[in-house]
């Protein structure tokens, strides 16, 4: 693994746990000693290009495939056993299937009871579902008369039913219309803290909004994992555009002892990379450096916190081919 390590976790600490996985089908290696650690309590993002094996490994976590070799631990009772994890462990699949002639409350009402929610508590649930998704006006609709973004809710209502402490959401949402994206976007932030969320996404942006750890994943292999703020550098770096005119990096760096500065004279960019220190915030740089900038006549443009998700993700090296066995070929997964 490059980039930023994932936290050292303990069993106890983390909801879940994948460690060297591995899973191919015939020839092609989706999954290659995939290493991957969830914290308990995180909003935590999946991110890769197609073919990287995200899908493949949420259906390795949820139980729906078997991992050719490596081990799988979920919330700290190994894989996936509905003896142990009904009703603890829940997923919007990528495509999920809806039964066609079943209401929207009967769909809801099935698929709490498999998942372990009470009779008496079961009609409450349901209309509490139903709310979040916005769909109690479309309650006693059949499933073969909503729109693609409606079954998309309905998918992602289904994982929070009852009280799992992990959910699994692929792709959550696509589809969505932007006001409902955003409703669903904030009620998993809200979740932060209560119960483990895994997202996996092709929209960065999103990721970086809800999610407070992420680990980006190539070829079957995690790349980079770590916190948010670490993986885009927001507590270690911070980018200052100046507009024509002086640029005092003198008076920077003396305002700055020790820390890196560099000067991009064609994009007129000022990059400030430090090290965290006892009783220094990330404002205090960014204050000083301002106010050195400012003092020497600087025209300031813009002030950034690291790189953006997308940025990070874009700049990173492709992880070469996984070898296939006896051939010294590779395969794209």
């Amino acid at each position: 693994m490059s980039g930023v390590a994932a936290e050292a976790l303990t069993t106890d600490d983390a909801a879940l746990c994948l460690r060297a996985v591995g899973k191919s089908y015939g020839r092609i290696r989706a999954l290659d000693g995939l290493d991957l650690v969830v914290p308990r309590g995180s909003v935590f993002g999946l991110v890769g290009p197609n073919g990287a094996g995200k899908t493949t490994t949420f259906s390795i976590a949820c139980g729906w495939l078997r991992a050719d070799r490596g081990e799988v631990d979920l919330l700290g009772g190994g894989a996936f056993d509905p003896a142990r994890h009904r009703g603890r462990v829940t997923a919007l699949p990528q495509d999920s299937a809806l039964g066609r002639d079943m209401t929207v409350v009967d769909q809801l009402t099935y698929l709490g009871r498999l998942q372990g929610v009470g009779p008496r508590e079961i009609r409450g649930e349901v209309e509490r579902i139903l709310k979040l998704v916005d769909l109690t006006e479309r309650a006693r609709d059949r499933i073969r008369t909503l729109s693609h973004g409606m079954l998309r809710r309905v998918g992602i209502g289904q994982a929070f039913l009852g009280d799992p402490e992990l959910v699994l959401l692929d792709e959550p949402t696509n589809g969505l219309d932007p006001r409902q994206a955003h409703s669903i976007r904030e009620f998993v932030a809200a979740q932060r803290g209560t119960r483990t969320i895994v997202i996996s996404s092709h929209n960065l942006h999103e990721i970086e909004t809800v999610c407070d750890h992420v680990a980006l994943i190539d070829r079957g292999r995690v790349v980079m994992a770590g916190p948010i703020s670490a993986v885009t550098g927001r507590d270690g770096e911070v980018r200052i555009g100046l507009a024509e005119g002086p640029v005092p990096l003198a008076e920077v760096r003396a305002a700055l002892p020790g820390d890196r500065t560099e000067w991009d004279e064609a994009a007129r960019t000022l990059t400030l990379r430090f090290q965290e220190q006892a009783g220094r915030a990330t404002e205090d740089v960014i204050g000083a450096a301002l106010h050195a900038l400012l003092a020497g006549g600087a025209r300031i443009s813009s002030v950034t916190r690291g790189q953006s998700l997308e940025r990070r993700y874009l700049d990173l090296p492709a992880a070469a081919p996984p070898p296939l066995p006896g051939s010294g070929a590779a395969a794209d997964p």
